[in-house]
């Protein structure tokens, strides 16, 4: 398939050591203030246990939280009356995913060991994991759930790798990381959760000059109108704001992230959706992705920006 380039809860009064990270899968504790909706979306993921999302991972050990893209390999399925079709159903969504996040890294840049990169909304810690395994370099994770960052820990220990990767409970909005120190950032499906120019204000101020700033995100389609039924079916779903095209290339131009490339994988995700749809790991909101996509109201897009 082308894919070209066309243009639990926050816990806010407590910290955990970084030497207890490491053994138990616990997260370090970044103290914010925590609105009520934050400390909803906490409570959201920390609650959330998927199969969708856990079986996928159990595949071979790598646990994301975004979607897939490619064509699918009909011929790793076989046949659909194979007792082990199901296995080779749920390692071919696997495949997708982490096609998804390979491409997320391709437009990182020239990345070296000594570079630290930061990916915000790290959910279980998969993209990081595959990021230092890429690169060899420090990466560190933030999200709201103390569930999510503990497993991301817990799996970084298990691989042996705690010492480069760890993921830590932290508003991605207001970062611990010091200023300018960054080479790359990202937000893989997670970007909807929070307000976008003071997301990508943030972004901008860890990253180094140069440095390169990635998101892959659905978002409605301005030439629509408005967020049609679908998005916000989605929006419902996952207590989330999706945001529109037109409001990312915006933001970002007012927080010095200038556009290297702007995709569009909308064509190249349906195949994953309609697989997963035919799945025993159906969720409900297939039908709604499936039908925005293909509808033009909602589109699939990754963006690399510039630090300038």
């Amino acid at each position: 398939m082308d894919l070209s380039v066309t243009s639990t809860e926050l816990t806010t009064d407590a910290a955990i050591s970084t030497s207890a990270s490491a053994a138990t899968g616990a997260s370090v504790f970044i103290p914010t203030p925590g609105t009520p909706y934050q400390e909803d979306i906490a409570r959201y993921w920390d609650r959330e246990a998927r199969p969708v999302n856990l079986r996928l991972g159990d595949v071979d050990g790598l646990y994301h939280h975004h979607y897939g893209i490619g064509d699918i390999d009909r011929t790793a399925l076989g046949d659909a009356d194979d007792s082990t079709y199901e296995k080779k159903l749920i390692a071919e969504l696997h495949r997708l995913e982490s096609a998804q996040a390979e491409l997320l890294l391709d437009h990182l840049g020239p990345i070296e060991r000594d570079n630290t990169l930061v990916d915000a909304g790290c959910g279980r810690g998969g993209s990081m994991v595959m990021a230092h395994q890429r690169f060899g370099c420090e990466v560190e994770g933030v999200t709201l759930s103390a569930k999510q960052a503990s497993f991301a820990n817990r799996r970084a220990h298990e691989l042996g790798i705690e010492d480069h990767v760890h993921a830590r409970v932290c508003d991605m909005l207001g970062t611990p990381f010091e200023t300018g120190q960054i080479a790359a950032s990202w937000n893989n499906e997670s970007s909807m959760y929070v307000d976008l120019h003071d997301l990508f204000a943030e972004h901008a101020r860890i990253l180094a000059a140069g440095g390169r700033y990635v998101t892959i995100t659905g978002c409605w389609n301005p030439r629509y109108g408005q967020p049609s039924k679908w998005v916000s079916q989605i929006n419902a779903h996952f207590e989330c704001n999706i945001h529109s095209r037109r409001e990312y290339l915006r933001a970002m131009a007012d927080n010095r992230l200038v556009p290297q490339a702007v995709i569009d994988l909308t064509a190249a995700t349906l195949p994953y959706w309609g697989l997963r749809a035919t799945s025993p790991l159906v969720t409900g909101i297939e039908e709604a992705f499936i039908n925005s996509y293909k509808d033009g109201s909602f589109q699939y897009l990754l963006i690399a920006a510039d630090r300038v």
